[in-house]
């Protein structure tokens, strides 16, 4: 991948903005006032900025909307940007003003002149997601990111407000990264040993083999990826950052490296995509990243289940019947309704080991929740107002759209089978719902639940506000923010 090179955080030195190379950012608030950067490019410039902020041109620039005034007479500077902003942006806007310099920034070194203006942490925040660009695999020679420094009143406040959200970042990006690379390369094995990379962060790492998912019961997740060459495993990751003996937290990934179908083959339109069907392992992943890098103050466990579904001599039949780790029975109607066996399995495993105080699992689940969502918003499932309403609240804090769909009971009787406890798939209507109730019966009464169906918002062909098309990362920020409001301190 490709991200901004680190960024700086320096005390406000007007003298340098003459000479400096690259782009010059400057902050303007709807009243046009300048502040003493601005002031400062506007008389090297013999008030060119002044005579734009008094432009029609300004006027219609929404909030956090950047316009370049390019090869400014009076700098050496290869343009001015100026970004519309108010003086006291919400985060938001701030991460959206940050995004739309990473798209202006090119290659160029960035001179960001801040001041006093709030929320300089989270206009860095939104430059450096905005940067990434997923390139590992194109073989043209890459060109450096351009440096980032931002001149602000007080340097050492914003570097340490902003290093949390550093944090944040590098979370989002190794999971864009894990969700991003083709299957050939992301195989169970190859992410498996990125995971156990992360012990030299501090987290444990616990890989759990065939063997031992056997010896435990896992015959719903390994039914998945018995038709596969590639080995099903399911790796635990452990962030002991609270109080020793506390019940930790819970996260839980569906990590599909590559769907086929199976048997239930898929159509071949559009089957390169499912090489992100392990999203929901992706984003548990990343959470955990950055859980480890900010020292966060929780016990906090994330637990994803490894698996490729392929079509073969070995693969599980439409018809099979399967016993999970519960005991429960389950005819496979469709073996392309994989995930929620993979996750039923990891969500009683979980439960039984850990005795976790709320279980939050992701999967890149239905098809459903596409039409019934599209990518604006993930569709949300829960057993618990309260976890359910905590989970919603930070999402929108930070910008992630999510939708509470509802359960009741009169939706498991489309899961009713003639000859096991329940059937994998219950039919078209209500689809995601009923994958939904499939997995609460995995879930203990007494467990805070959330499933967060990400199949909309994992991975998107056009760009974001904050993301490249591809892999967005969503959801690390949410639970970021979640763990902290809610099981931290």
């Amino acid at each position: 991948m490709t991200t901004p090179a680190e960024i700086q955080f320096k005390e406000v030195d007007l003298d340098v903005v003459a000479d400096a190379a690259g782009k010059v950012v400057v902050f303007v608030a709807d009243d046009a006032r300048l502040d003493a950067g601005a002031r400062r490019v506007n008389r090297l410039t013999k008030k060119a900025l002044e005579r734009f902020v008094a432009s029609e041109a300004f006027e219609k620039m929404a909030s956090a909307d950047v316009s370049t005034m390019a090869y400014p007479a009076g700098m050496a500077a290869d343009a001015v940007c100026v970004v519309k902003l108010p003086r006291r942006p919400s985060s938001q806007e701030a991460r959206k003003a940050g995004a739309q310099l990473a798209k202006v920034q090119g290659n160029k070194d960035l001179l960001v002149l801040a001041g006093t203006i709030n929320r300089a942490d989270n206009i860095a925040l939104g430059l450096a997601l905005r940067a990434y660009n997923f390139d590992t695999h194109k073989t043209d020679e890459k060109k450096p990111a351009g440096a980032v420094t931002f001149m602000v009143s007080k340097p050492e406040e914003v570097a340490k407000s902003a290093a949390p959200m550093a944090a944040i970042a590098e979370g989002v990006f190794f999971t864009r990264d894990l969700t991003n690379e083709p299957a050939n390369v992301l195989t169970t094995d190859d992410f498996a040993a990125r995971l156990a990379a992360m012990q030299e962060l501090g987290l444990e790492v616990e890989i759990l083999e065939e063997d031992a998912l056997a010896k435990l019961g896992m015959r719903t997740l390994l039914s998945v990826g018995q038709g596969s060459a590639s080995p099903s495993k399911v790796v635990v990751m452990s962030w002991n950052g609270g109080k020793n003996g506390d019940a930790p937290f819970a996260l839980v990934g569906k990590g599909v490296v590559f769907d086929t179908g199976g048997i239930s083959l898929k159509p071949a339109a559009g089957m390169e995509d499912m090489t992100m069907d392990m999203g929901g392992a992706g984003v548990v992943a990343g959470v955990m990243r950055t859980l480890a890098l900010r020292k966060a103050k929780a016990n906090v466990v994330g637990l994803v289940g490894l698996v490729e579904n392929m079509p073969s001599g070995t693969a599980t039949r439409p018809g099979d019947v399967v016993k999970s780790m519960k005991g429960d029975t389950v005819e496979i109607i469709n073996t392309d309704a994989e995930g929620r066996l993979v996750l039923a399995d990891v969500l009683w495993y979980t439960q039984e080991r850990f005795k976790p105080v709320g279980i939050i699992n992701l999967a890149t689940l239905t098809g459903a929740i596409l039409v019934a969502l599209g990518h604006e918003n993930a569709g949300v499932f829960s057993n618990s107002d309260d976890l359910s309403d905590a989970f919603l609240k930070a999402a929108k804090a930070e910008g992630e759209g999510a939708w509470r769909l509802p359960m009741a009971p009169a939706y498991d009787e489309l899961l009713k089978s003639r000859i096991a406890d329940m059937k994998n798939i219950g039919g078209r209507n209500a689809g995601s719902i009923t994958a939904a109730q499939f997995l609460q019966r995995f879930v203990k009464e007494d467990v805070p639940w959330c499933h967060l169906d990400i199949a909309g918002t994992a991975s998107v062909k056009k760009e974001t506000a904050l993301a490249p098309a591809g892999a967005t990362g969503w959801g690390v920020m949410a639970l970021n923010r979640l763990i902290a409001d809610k099981y931290e301190g």
